[in-house]
């Protein structure tokens, strides 16, 4: 080992393989300890765990250097124990260490298993990583191991998937044993004793003694400013020992003119001297009063606190002639800011400051870092990196100590680091989620149910997330790409994430709500099968692990999700709209949204397909008529066949489509509709969206349909949407024919002064359509 970390060269440690992670978790024991337990030839840890497992005759060979001394192997063979599958069957491990610094240890076992069916075609290769574990109040030092999997497959089989999955089944079950045997004999870390931690990690850090006396020396001690003082100080000795001259040329008394180009260069020069150390001073005087700015204030309220500790800094880049630079830190997250003071002349600057972000309601997806050199009061800031803190992408232990590499041309030329301590607690206790799907439900306007823990754990290990993060609704739907490909699209506090497992192929991508730029719904399209389409548009350059799953780039280089076919469309747009202004909106713009929504709520369907909010539209009758068709025909115009295209056709409905009638609930059917108008319908034209449901009469003798119009291409048609209700009742046996009732209500999305006359102008022109409509069935009825 001595050898080996002599040898390291500071190589980055491996990624974990791509098969999956079979253990992940921290130990009290050094890094060092536990290497030693696991691959020392004289630790008996191997030697039972084989035991443990099952396996038998184990032969450990010695450790070699191989390859001029650059690798480090040895070899293990052993009879690996039967299972319900395979019998017994001899196995050899090649043990090769990539990395040992010390510190860290990364060990790659490939494992040959010839005996086994097709075993001449795979090899299973583990990789071992340990590294340093978190910090534990009581100083003991941890690690934190990670073992990986992959198939490496050395020829070509028709039989890899399922060589693959029996390898999958296998590992699982033996490393479940593995980590019971580990924390059998290593004591594993407690997640609880973390947080405690918090106070003494925080406590531990003291802020460096600041003398302004020591830091004006230590910022004006450079040779522009000893330069310019002793000119100074020399043409002041020198006009104190010259005689004075006689007034000759331009000059006059008071005015003392350079007699030579000499004393014309000597002036400039000092004259540039000064104007410098002017500079200087007044950019000291500015940053004396930016010390400390946020530095110790505490956060205010309940809910997800986010604490920042700023350690060090390593290797900033020097953007001046000093060799140094005056580097301070902003950090940003949900729209808040806290700044660090400004170090004089570092490039390895010591902070170790503290910066509290007040509690916040959701939480925080990102914490964006930038480090800048202060020049001035008045002159831009110069960025010297900027990194980006992923909360959803990054475990909350590894964040407690942590050494973030900088991005940006000079950060990455001079490899330039930040040490960092970041804690995130939740102060509300377990209610937090119970409190958010309360919020969220008036926001949507749906029961949102609380999801086991059996279903959050399933979500978080699709999507790889943290042990906070919670799902909140999951929607059956089409992406769509060349072709749609059908999956779930799930719905958290953070996240917006699509699966697909088809033909054992998985899609699975997220990105985060801050992410998004703008939702749109496109109308209905053939290739939609009628339903409307949700493009979601990212901002530039965010979501490229997502890339995979977008449709397209638009023109500046910014990703487009199309997603169709949900079951229930308003539930999921519903849902989708108000997570992302929950997360993306400021608050004031959430003011404002809360102000306008306040009159009005929307009509929406839960996942069941059932209507809420209709009775919160206020509707009246404008048009009742009797008509002499049975009521059996009359259902025909809200069949979806040949009648219902006809007279949506006469009514001025164009290029007309309708999807099938779907049950979403006992006695309950929903149907989506596409059309666009005649012009002599509208003169604008416009295209129309719309969601019917249908349902019996308490009696059994008639229908109600419910109509819910959206106007696309109208002026003023996103201000508002149309809300129709058809009763038609059957006439006693005793007469023929049956009578309908309509109702109609607007739901009004935005304020506008408009709204009497906008109302008027659409009940004329619906009791014009209605007469139109109902006179065509009855001429088509006629004809039959």
């Amino acid at each position: 080992m001595k050898e080996m970390e002599s040898r390291d060269v500071g190589s980055e440690v491996p990624n974990n393989l791509p098969g999956g992670i079979l253990v992940d978790q921290s130990y009290v024991i050094s890094p060092p300890d536990l290497n030693s337990l696991f691959f020392s030839p004289d630790s008996n840890l191997a030697r039972l765990l084989s035991d443990f497992v099952g396996n038998s005759e184990q032969q450990f060979g010695p450790w070699r250097f191989e390859n001029s001394s650059e690798s480090l192997k040895r070899v293990i063979t052993y009879v690996k124990a039967p299972t319900k599958l395979v019998g017994a069957l001899k196995a050899s491990e090649e043990q090769t260490y990539l990395k040992a610094d010390g510190k860290i240890f990364a060990i790659l076992i490939s494992v040959s298993t010839p005996d086994v069916m097709y075993g001449s075609t795979f090899k299973v290769e583990l990789l071992y990583c340990i590294t340093p574990g978190p910090e534990l109040p009581s100083g003991e030092k941890t690690s934190h191991l990670v073992i990986s999997w992959r198939m490496n497959f050395l020829q070509s089989s028709m039989f890899k998937g399922m060589i693959e999955n029996g390898a999958r089944s296998g590992l699982k079950d033996s490393f479940e044993q593995v980590s019971i045997f580990l924390s059998q004999n290593v004591k594993p870390v407690d997640l609880k004793d973390l947080g405690s931690s918090k106070e003494q990690v925080l406590a531990s850090l003291k802020v460096e003694p600041r003398s302004d006396g020591k830091l004006a020396i230590q910022y004006f001690a450079n040779f522009t400013v000893v330069s310019a003082v002793f000119m100074t100080l020399y043409v002041f000795v020198h006009v104190w020992l010259a005689a004075p001259s006689a007034i000759q040329g331009l000059e006059f008394v008071g005015l003392d003119l350079p007699d030579s180009i000499g004393e014309v260069i000597v002036c400039g020069v000092l004259a540039l001297q000064c104007e410098r150390v002017l500079g200087l001073l007044s950019r000291f005087m500015q940053a004396r009063a930016q010390k400390g700015t946020d530095h110790g204030v505490k956060a205010q309220g309940d809910g997800w606190v986010l604490t920042v500790a700023l350690i060090e800094g390593s290797h900033l880049p020097a953007v001046d002639s000093s060799g140094f630079c005056d580097p301070y830190v902003v950090f940003t997250c949900n729209g808040k800011t806290r700044t660090s003071s400004i170090k004089f002349q570092k490039s390895d600057p010591l902070w170790n400051e503290i910066f509290e972000f007040d509690a916040m309601d959701d939480p925080p997806s990102v914490l964006d870092v930038e480090v800048y050199d202060f020049d001035g009061p008045f002159n831009e800031a110069m960025s010297l990196g900027h990194t980006e803190i992923n909360f959803v992408k990054s475990n909350l232990s590894d964040l407690a100590d942590v050494w973030v590499p900088l991005q940006g041309k000079l950060a990455q030329a001079c490899q330039s680091k930040l040490h960092l301590r970041i804690f995130l607690n939740n102060t509300r206790g377990s209610n937090v989620v119970k409190e958010y799907l309360s919020k969220m439900e008036k926001e949507v306007g749906k029961k949102i149910n609380l999801r086991s823990p059996q279903t959050n754990s399933a979500f978080q290990k699709v999507f790889g997330l943290p042990p906070e993060e919670f799902l909140i609704n999951d929607f059956t739907c089409h992406l769509k790409r060349r072709m749609p490909l059908q999956g779930r699209l799930f719905l958290s506090a953070r996240i917006i994430g699509f699966y697909a497992n088809l033909f054992r192929q998985k899609t699975k991508f997220f990105f985060l709500w801050e992410d998004i730029v703008d939702i749109q719904v496109d109308t209905p399209t053939l290739s939609s099968m009628g339903s409307p389409i949700i493009v979601i548009t990212l901002r530039q350059g965010r979501g490229m692990d997502a890339r995979h799953g977008a449709k397209t780039t638009d023109d500046e280089g910014r990703l487009k999700f199309h997603f169709q076919s949900f079951v229930s469309f308003n539930v999921a747009n519903r849902t989708i709209m108000a997570l992302w202004k929950a997360r993306s909106l400021s608050p004031e713009q959430k003011v404002q949204i809360v102000e306008e929504e306040s009159e009005t709520k929307f009509l929406q369907t839960e996942e069941s397909g059932s209507f809420l909010g209709l009775e919160d539209v206020s509707m009246s009758e404008i048009y009742s008529y009797s008509l002499s068709v049975p009521i059996n025909f009359l259902s025909e115009l809200f069949g979806g066949g040949e009648l219902d295209r006809k007279v949506m056709e006469k009514a001025g409905c164009l290029t007309y489509s309708s999807t099938p009638w779907e049950s979403v609930k006992t006695d309950v059917y929903e149907r989506q509709l596409y059309y666009r108008f005649d012009k002599h319908v509208s003169r604008f034209g416009g295209e129309v969206t719309s969601t019917q449901q249908k349902y019996p009469l308490s009696d059994r003798k008639g229908w109600i349909v419910e109509d819910v119009m959206t106007l696309h291409g109208v002026p003023l048609g996103d201000f508002f949407n149309l809300h129709l209700r058809y009763q038609i009742e059957d006439f006693p046996s005793r007469l023929k024919g049956c009578h309908v009732r309509v109702s109609t209500g607007i739901a009004w999305l935005k304020s506008t002064r408009h709204q009497k006359r906008i109302s008027k102008n659409i009940i004329s022109s619906l009791k014009d359509r209605l007469k139109l409509i109902f006179n065509a069935v009855e001429k088509e009825f006629e004809n039959r």
